[in-house]
């Protein structure tokens, strides 16, 4: 299994548009030591480091076929940008458009793109993920949307595939456990979510070789947010930035509950100071993962 990271950001990026704080300006034009850094992770910096939006490319050197995980509004820029095909199947993890909007893209792209979506009704909009995204691409003919229930292991692109509900108020949202069977290599993507998930859930992610965290902010951020930090460690330190993000302290905390081979913070907002928004465990585009 081939692992490349499309998008690695929150629903702005980094670099922000218009936005010239410490971190999108050293995101910019990276310093010599950042740079060289960015080079031993096999990314090139030579036009600055991006998280564009979240996007995730999984290739199985089995079969040959590849799999997308949600469609970035950065889409085409990614595809041109990452040394990687068109995939031949996709998955939407919620409706969040920085999940979403870049299906557009399989307008004149595609012969066929098969999407699985989670076919679970949720209270707030009244459809499942997977209704959404029909009703939303019904003029895409190339789009055909297949339902999957959450906790029920499918076939796609080669790949066992399991949707984990995890918890991302008030929408309802999936993480994804990812396994090539015929060498057993697993990737476990957390989704969009707090640190507080169903033990069942936390089970299903667990194990991985290589686990995609999510983690919007450093934990000084939640006494900014309206509803300030949740799921406090021993220490008293957030794990939650309001309700539905993880912080990086509460990230970091998730990737060793699930006993993660190696592990990235995904989604990582801007707002990170400079000098701690690009340690080495959180991701940026491009980097690439052999399981």
């Amino acid at each position: 299994m081939e692992v490349t990271l499309l998008g690695t950001g929150d629903t702005t990026g980094t670099p922000t548009v218009d936005c010239d704080c410490d971190t999108c300006e050293r995101a910019r034009d990276p310093d010599a030591a950042l740079r060289e850094r960015m080079r031993d992770r096999g990314v090139d910096p030579s036009d600055g480091v991006e998280r564009s939006r979240f996007s995730v490319f999984v290739r199985n050197e089995e079969t040959g076929e590849s799999l997308l995980v949600d469609a970035s509004p950065d889409f085409r820029h990614q595809f041109l940008t990452q040394d990687v095909g068109l995939p031949d199947a996709a998955i939407v993890t919620h409706v969040h458009f920085d999940h979403l909007d870049g299906l557009g893209n399989a307008y004149r792209l595609f012969d066929d793109l098969p999407v699985h979506a989670a076919d679970e009704t949720d209270p707030v909009t009244g459809e499942s993920v997977a209704e959404g995204i029909r009703s939303r691409y019904d003029y895409l003919d190339t789009v055909s949307v297949h339902a999957q229930t959450p906790y029920e292991t499918f076939t796609v692109a080669g790949f066992d595939v399991t949707l984990v509900p995890v918890e991302h108020p008030p929408l309802l949202c999936y993480g994804l456990r990812i396994e090539e069977p015929s060498s057993g290599a697993v990737l476990a993507i957390s989704g969009d979510t707090c640190y507080e998930i169903p033990e069942r859930s936390k089970a299903a992610l667990s194990g991985a070789d290589l686990a995609l965290v999510e983690g919007i902010v450093h934990e000084e951020a939640c006494e900014f947010h309206p509803k300030g930090g949740a799921h406090h460690d021993e220490n008293g330190v957030p794990r939650t930035f309001g309700t539905k993000h993880m912080t990086l302290p509460g990230a970091r905390d998730f990737a060793d509950d699930v006993d993660a081979d190696a592990y990235r913070i995904v989604h990582t907002a801007h707002y990170v100071p400079a000098d701690r928004a690009f340690a080495d465990d959180i991701a940026v585009d491009g980097e690439r993962f052999s399981l």
